[in-house]
Formats: structure tokens, C-alpha cells, sequence
């Protein structure tokens, strides 16, 4: 694939859009038992609260000089926008996709918010973490998980996601964004919240 491709998929995997991929395949899905009114509505909630309301608050730290880039490339540009991202989670998960109404997403988005929160302590410690491979590898394993909860295997899904792995890896390197070792942490932040997470919420969902 030539490089000058590769820089797409780091906009197309961008974080913010991640909730979204997730919700729409949570609520899309085969196995979906939402009405389509309850569909748009939850989907417009989530779009509004991981999109739309971060991207005004790059735009105002933009205007600012807090950030110089939609990638926050630097370790200091990055904490504003990741507490803000977790406030904003936490909203989510209190007063719209609770554990009651959507229980799979709302694990998705509790162990989402853990690697937020670990990305973040680690900036204080000057350790910068991928948050495109902990969006990735977080989509994959839900996916995975809601396949294995569904007993669907989705398997072009998952080797298209596994592929887009690899794909937003060499992006990021070939932008010169991070290092390996900063892409593994991401993959290790994002994965291991959705695997640990993973087991509660098969579990709840099995006795609904």
C-alpha cells in the first residue's frame, strides 16, 4: 500500500469517532432488537456527547493555542482533552446508556473510560500512549465480544478490524506520531479494560 495512503486511516480510526462505530454496530447488528426510533435516538446521544461536544472544545482550545492539532500531538496538549473526554464518558454512562437499558454498551463505554483514565496518569508520568490503537483495539474486542454474546463469528468483520489494526499502526508511524512502544501501550490500554470488562458483561447479558 503506498504511504501516502496510510495517513487516511488515522483520521478514519480517528478516537472520537470509535463510540460511534461502536454504537452503530451494537445497535445495527443482526441480532439488534431496538425499534429504529430508539436506534437514531441513542445513536444521536452518542454522536452528540463523543463527537460533536469534544470537537467544539477543540475548536475552542485551538482558538486558544492549547492545541495545535486534531491529533494532539504533544504530551502537554493532551491532558485538557482527555479529562474533558472522560467527564463527558461518565456522563454517558449515568444519564443515557446505563447498564440497565444497554447493558454491552455501557460496558463498552465503562472500560473505555478506564483506559482514558489510565492514558491520562500516565502523562504525568511522561508516558504517551497511542489513543488511536487504544480506540482500535477497544472496537475489536467489543465487536468480538458482542459476536461471541450473539454466537454470530462476524468473521470478515473481525479480519477487517484486525487489519485496521495494522493499518492505523503504520499510519501513525509513518506520520511519525508515535513509537512502537507507544503503540503498544495504546493496544495494551485499549484491549485489556474491554477483555477484563468482557467477562462481567457476557455474564450480565446471559441472565437478561
Amino acid at each position: 500500500m503506498p504511504k501516502r495512503i496510510l495517513p487516511f486511516f488515522s483520521y478514519l480510526f480517528h478516537p472520537v469517532f470509535i463510540p460511534i462505530y461502536a454504537t452503530l454496530f451494537y445497535l445495527f447488528s443482526n441480532h439488534s432488537y431496538f425499534i429504529n426510533k430508539e436506534k437514531y435516538l441513542v445513536l444521536l446521544q452518542v454522536s452528540i456527547i463523543t463527537f460533536v461536544i469534544p470537537m467544539l472544545f477543540f475548536l475552542l482550545l485551538r482558538l486558544t493555542g492549547k492545541i495545535t492539532s486534531v491529533m494532539v500531538p504533544e504530551l502537554s496538549e493532551r491532558k485538557f482533552p482527555l479529562i474533558i473526554q472522560c467527564f463527558l464518558i461518565i456522563l454517558l454512562v449515568r444519564k443515557s446508556i446505563t447498564l440497565e437499558l444497554y447493558p454491552e454498551l455501557h460496558f463498552f463505554l465503562l472500560a473505555a473510560l478506564f483506559s482514558t483514565l489510565i492514558a491520562l496518569s500516565l502523562l504525568f508520568f511522561n508516558i504517551k500512549a497511542s489513543l488511536h490503537m487504544m480506540g482500535i483495539s477497544a472496537l475489536t474486542f467489543f465487536v468480538f465480544g458482542l459476536s461471541l454474546h450473539h454466537q454470530t463469528p462476524n468473521t470478515i468483520l473481525m479480519i477487517f478490524l484486525v487489519l485496521m489494526n495494522g493499518f492505523v499502526a503504520s499510519s501513525r508511524l509513518i506520520m511519525k506520531a508515535h513509537t512502537p512502544k507507544e503503540l503498544i501501550i495504546g493496544v495494551l490500554l485499549g484491549s485489556i479494560p474491554q477483555i477484563l470488562l468482557l467477562f462481567v458483561w457476557l455474564g450480565y447479558g446471559y441472565n437478561i
